[in-house]
């Protein structure tokens, strides 16, 4: 038998196919882990998590996989503080990149909530004898609003609140208020007294020379009718200016 034919005939390797090769799996994202992490360290210590975490946290209830860690400073960057997040209207939440419908209605759920528990504290007993819990409620709803905006809290007999009312918004820097409209009201919910609140968009609570004229016309509208006005509030960023504690009325 002819060994050669035998090695001649038998059948040569294919040195040109691909040798068969593991699948190569992908790097792991550098946030891998970071939910479940931050949720961990949220359930010991809440309280000590910085602000860009807090919302962090929040969004992941929005944004159900990725890093949500550059949108969270992003907003804050934007906004300047965890309260103007939540201050912004669902338009210029938007207009940061990575905010959808579901984000901005999220935070801003998450933002009436938050003044809800405010109002239920103050209307739980005397608006006069709460008067740290009424200053971080107007602050929470006011200090950190884009435009400016006029309230009114009506009280009744014993200075428990019965309503807090917008009864005007306006511009950065302007709200128009007309006194009558003011009475008007207060008479229909029954009230004993208001007290007036706005905001000055700047960030200084310091009362203009028309905050002062409109709040005297008020006074004096209110007066006709026994209506008592307590205050008129300015909140701003940098604090809130109560018109009695400066001796404006």
């Amino acid at each position: 038998m002819d060994g050669s034919r035998h090695l001649a005939e038998a059948p040569q390797p294919d040195l040109w196919s691909a040798a068969p090769t593991r699948p190569v799996k992908a790097p792991r994202p550098h946030f891998h882990g970071h939910r479940e992490r931050l949720r961990k360290r949220a359930g010991r210590e809440l309280a000590a998590l910085p602000d860009y975490e807090l919302l962090e946290l929040q969004l992941f209830r929005s944004i159900p996989r990725g890093d949500v860690k550059p949108l969270a400073k992003a907003l804050l960057t934007r906004f300047g503080s965890l309260a103007g997040v939540l201050s912004a209207s669902p338009a210029e939440l938007r207009s940061v990149p990575g905010v959808g419908e579901a984000v901005a209605f999220d935070l801003k759920l998450l933002a009436e909530v938050g003044l809800r528990v405010g109002r239920a504290a103050v209307g739980k007993r005397p608006v006069i004898s709460s008067w740290s819990q009424l200053l971080d409620y107007v602050k929470l709803g006011l200090a950190h609003a884009p435009r400016e905006q006029f309230r009114v809290l009506f009280l009744d007999k014993k200075n428990q609140l019965i309503a807090d009312e917008v009864m005007n918004h306006g511009t950065v820097d302007h709200a128009p208020v007309y006194p009558r409209e003011v009475v008007r009201r207060a008479l229909e919910l029954s009230a004993s007294a208001v007290i007036l609140v706005h905001n000055h968009p700047s960030g200084d609570p310091t009362p203009s020379q028309a905050d002062i004229a409109m709040t005297k016309e008020v006074v004096e509208a209110a007066r006709a009718l026994r209506i008592a006005v307590h205050d008129h509030l300015v909140v701003g960023r940098d604090g809130t200016a109560s018109f009695r504690a400066l001796g404006l009325f």
